[in-house]
């Protein structure tokens, strides 16, 4: 399915449909993506696991404001360990770096497809701790980890992938063991994605460092979008 400019940079859902969740109703993907997890979502059930998505699709708009949150020093931005970089000691392209280790710019999410999505389990989820997303959750003693192990077997048999689990050698994206891809459709939709598409969806849009970025496009897709 050959996407639109709207449909691949997250301003238009048309090609998406609902995901069913007992705990949300705002979960979308395209169709065939549904059905491949529902799919996946029933092997959990039989091996012991409650697979949800804690993240679907995501707008432009939502993208949007992550981005110039942590772009202008109102959302935390980390390093590796964890630890918070202070924005004032950086120029504007340090800036977008150290956000790309993390988090994609408005437009260039994989979240945008319908072919994504962030998983966990609400059953294993211990009382009164939210979700945080970060890689210790679902690392050996975190309460994912047998998720984890579970899904690593199992996702290449309903063609689901783990896009960010790359070696560290191939991309300079942080790990992401939550994320997963359903990667027949996220494919076609990568090969369609590029600097073009993304600078088309950017024409009237208020995004924080867009100068910066537009000058480094090509860089940026090299390195943090592959």
């Amino acid at each position: 399915m050959k996407l639109t400019i709207d449909q691949l940079t997250g301003k238009s859902r048309t090609h998406l449909v609902p995901l069913p969740c007992p705990h949300s109703s705002n979960h979308f993907l395209q169709p065939q993506a549904v059905k491949a997890f529902q799919g996946l979502q029933q092997s959990a059930v039989q091996n012991g696991f409650n697979l949800q998505p804690a993240s679907s699709f995501r707008d432009f708009g939502r993208q949007q404001l992550i981005w110039n949150g942590k772009f202008n020093g109102e959302r935390k931005v980390h390093d590796d360990q964890g630890h918070a970089i202070d924005f004032s000691l950086l120029d504007d392209w340090q800036k977008a770096q150290a956000i790309l280790r993390w988090s994609a710019m408005p437009g260039a999410s994989r979240h945008h497809w319908g072919t994504e999505i962030d998983f966990f389990d609400p059953d294993l989820l211990p009382v009164n701790q939210p979700l945080q997303l970060e890689p210790w959750e679902y690392q050996q003693g975190g309460y994912f980890f047998e998720l984890s192990q579970f899904l690593q077997e199992k996702l290449p048999h309903f063609d689901f992938g783990l896009p960010f689990m790359q070696p560290e050698q191939y991309q300079e994206v942080g790990r992401e063991p939550w994320h997963i891809s359903y990667l027949p459709l996220a494919a076609v939709a990568q090969q369609q994605f590029t600097p073009e598409i993304l600078l088309a969806g950017w024409e009237k849009e208020d995004i924080a460092g867009k100068f910066v970025l537009i000058n480094k496009i090509n860089e940026i897709f090299d390195r943090f979008l592959r």
